[in-house]
């Protein structure tokens, strides 16, 4: 008789996929709301997004599926999306609530509201002194998907643009050429990306995937 999948066993695997706006899983966020697990092993999952503009979602609802259909004895994996209830901060862990909200708050300079609704911190970070440096290492999975782990052991599923962003953190670029760099390759205007690569900087320094 097929061994009973547990809901456990998918939460642990849920544990791996990290948000691609905000580097904490998706358990951890609080986006899972439900977890269906049939007699066959046939597992069904219920999630939200952030924000409901979320451009990634897509690549959210893929990493869920593969880190699922890794957990031995899962036969099908589904995702359904929902927005009922919508999701706000109250929702995440205490440790994840600790790491966004509470985390080195005497070096915060300012506070912005981003639209997940997670109130972001810009650290006093000098962007034309500070160069970021990778931590942890890179895994490519056998099913094509991108994790990165940090020294603590804890791996992160990434999508490429997170990875390319990662790479190009070698300690040799301050965060102002890397903002140039990324507006060149983007097409996009400066003005448009220097907030969301600080974020991303912020985000990575907390998930301890990058020192400066």
């Amino acid at each position: 008789m097929k061994a009973k999948v547990t809901e456990q066993q998918v939460l642990d695997a849920l544990k791996q996929c990290m948000d691609p706006e905000i580097p904490l899983s998706v358990v951890d966020l609080g986006l899972i709301y439900g977890i269906d697990i049939d007699e066959e092993n046939n597992i069904k999952i219920r999630m939200t997004m952030t924000t409901p503009g979320c451009p990634l979602h897509n690549t959210l609802v893929r990493d869920v599926k593969r880190a699922l259909n890794k957990v031995e004895g899962i036969k099908d994996v589904s995702v359904e999306i929902v927005w009922d209830p919508p999701w706000t901060p109250e929702r995440m862990s205490p440790e994840a609530r600790a790491r966004v909200f509470g985390a080195r708050s005497a070096q915060v300079q300012t506070t912005s509201t981003t639209g997940y609704g997670v109130r972001s911190l810009r650290f006093t970070i000098d962007l034309e002194r500070s160069r970021p440096l990778k931590q942890g290492r890179f895994i490519r999975q056998e099913d094509g998907s991108l994790v990165l782990v940090n020294d603590l052991g804890q791996g992160f599923m990434v999508n490429d643009a997170l990875l390319e962003f990662w790479n190009m953190c070698d300690g040799s670029k301050s965060i102002n050429e890397i903002i140039d760099e990324f507006s060149l390759k983007l097409r996009l205007p400066r003005i448009e990306l220097e907030g969301q690569v600080v974020n991303l900087v912020q985000q990575m320094l907390e998930a301890r995937l990058l020192k400066v």
